[in-house]
């Protein structure tokens, strides 16, 4: 038996979490058995456990989208007992059971081994937020980041968070946005150099270029901060989108595109290749310096999710949550 945050929903179409016990012939297939020993909490996470449930497919359901843990079986050559190993995306948590839970088991081609160097609760501490931070900030280095303030939208919340870390730390000056006054003293502390009020750049305006400000973008808000973005841009800068916080519309036009040459990154977390997340693994335990890291870190246990999960939809969790399954 082990212990998970179950999701049930009843005749009349209503969702409860809960921690339960169940039985290991409960999992679902895969090559490998994981004892998980941290998870953590994404948006998507709070939508699967809150009511009507979100992504899920089928119900009873398991959350949880990350999990880090100890291999305890697998059919797999790559994988043995004992080894330590991350899984991150590829829908785990939405349409498959997740990391909720004492137990996992998956394909193991949906595992990472864990970098050397990183313990499973700082990979958890990591999570799917910090890994797309880090593709966020790989796909700006490939594309050339420009001289002068590198902006992260969304600085406080989960991926901002660990973005500006990364970048701080590459000797990027950055400008963090924030729509919360009390986290200042925070992003100062993850290293950014300048603080933007979230108001001062969460509208439109008419004039579709501005002054060139940023060299370089994290976007985890997307909407209309978005669009006033890509007219600040510098000449042939780039922006990572990485969320849309703000709403999926981007009521923009092309003329930053064609005028400046900006370029609009797509980042995908989900479906990224296994090479590009084991060279992101890398990255992030050479990049991201553990001392941040852990001044994100909230924790939490199983039974703390339901309230958490309806915290982070409404915008009220800053940094990374990490949670102790075994708790």
């Amino acid at each position: 038996m082990f212990r998970a945050l179950l999701v049930e929903k009843d005749e009349d179409g209503q969702t409860r979490a809960g921690v339960t016990e169940l039985d290991e012939d409960r999992l679902p297939e895969g090559d490998v058995t994981v004892a998980v020993e941290y998870s953590t909490l994404n948006y998507k996470d709070g939508l699967c456990i809150g009511p009507g449930g979100g992504l899920v497919r089928t119900y009873p359901h398991v959350p949880g989208i990350d999990f880090a843990g100890t291999v305890e079986s697998s059919g797999d050559a790559r994988y043995a007992p004992g080894d330590k190993v991350v899984l991150t995306g590829w829908r785990v948590g939405e349409n498959r059971w997740g990391g909720y839970a004492q137990k996992a088991r998956v394909p193991a081609d949906m595992l990472v081994p864990l970098p050397e160097g990183l313990s499973t609760k700082q990979a958890m501490a990591v999570g799917t937020a910090g890994f797309t931070a880090m593709l966020a900030v790989m796909a700006l280095e490939d594309h050339g980041i420009k001289d002068g303030p590198v902006l992260v939208t969304g600085a406080s919340g989960g991926v901002g968070s660990v973005a500006t870390a990364i970048l701080a730390k590459l000797g990027h000056e950055v400008a963090g946005v924030t729509g919360r006054p009390g986290s200042a003293d925070y992003l100062t502390s993850l290293g950014a150099s300048r603080i933007v009020a979230r108001e001062d750049i969460a509208e439109t305006v008419k004039r579709p270029l501005e002054s060139e400000t940023w060299g370089g973008c994290v976007d985890a808000v997307g909407g209309a901060m978005l669009a006033r973005v890509l007219g600040q841009m510098q000449y042939g800068a780039s922006v990572a989108a990485v969320g849309l916080a703000g709403g999926a519309a981007l009521p923009a036009t092309v003329v930053p595109f064609l005028l400046r040459g900006v370029n609009l990154l797509g980042i995908d977390s989900v479906l990224q290749p296994h090479d590009a997340r084991l060279r992101a693994w890398g990255r992030i335990a050479r990049d991201l310096p553990m001392d941040k890291l852990e001044a994100m870190v909230q924790p939490a246990t199983l039974a703390d999710l339901p309230r958490l999960g309806a915290d982070i939809l409404k915008g009220q969790v800053k940094g990374r949550v990490v949670v102790d399954v075994n708790a």
